[in-house]
C-alpha cells in the first residue's frame, strides 16, 4: 500500500521507512538487501548506515531536486542521491518522489525502465 502525504512545495513523498511507504517495491528490496549485506560483517555499522539513509533521504521531502541528475543518463528524469557507498536512485513524478534504485556505487547502472 503506498501512502502519501501533503508535503512542503506541494510535494508529495512515498515512504518506506518506520513503517511508511517511500520506495518502490524492486527499491525496498535492493535497500534491505544491502542492509542485510552489511549486517552480514557488522551488524552496528547497518545500523548507521540504515541512520545515515533515512536523515539525508527525509531531505528530499524539503528539498526534491536536492540530488543530481545520474551522470550516466544526464537527459533522464532520474536523480540521485549518493549515501556510501550506495546510490539511491529517485525521480519525481507530479508531485510524488519515488525511489527506483538502491544500488552499490561499484555497479553501473544500465538505462531505467519506466
Amino acid at each position: 500500500m503506498i501512502w502519501t502525504r501533503s508535503l512542503p512545495r506541494r510535494t508529495r513523498f512515498c515512504r518506506k521507512m518506520r513503517g511508511e511507504d517511500f520506495f518502490s517495491p524492486s527499491a525496498r528490496t535492493q535497500f534491505l538487501e544491502a542492509l542485510d549485506y552489511i549486517r552480514e560483517d557488522n551488524p552496528p555499522a547497518a545500523t548507521r548506515f540504515r541512520q545515515r539513509a533515512e536523515a539525508v533521504l527525509r531531505r528530499l521531502e524539503k528539498f526534491p531536486k536536492s540530488g543530481r541528475a545520474v551522470p550516466e543518463f544526464p537527459e533522464l528524469p532520474y536523480r540521485e542521491l549518493v549515501i556510501a557507498p550506495y546510490r539511491f536512485f529517485y525521480r519525481i513524478k507530479g508531485k510524488t518522489i519515488w525511489i527506483v534504485a538502491v544500488w552499490h556505487g561499484a555497479q553501473l547502472p544500465g538505462e531505467p525502465k519506466n
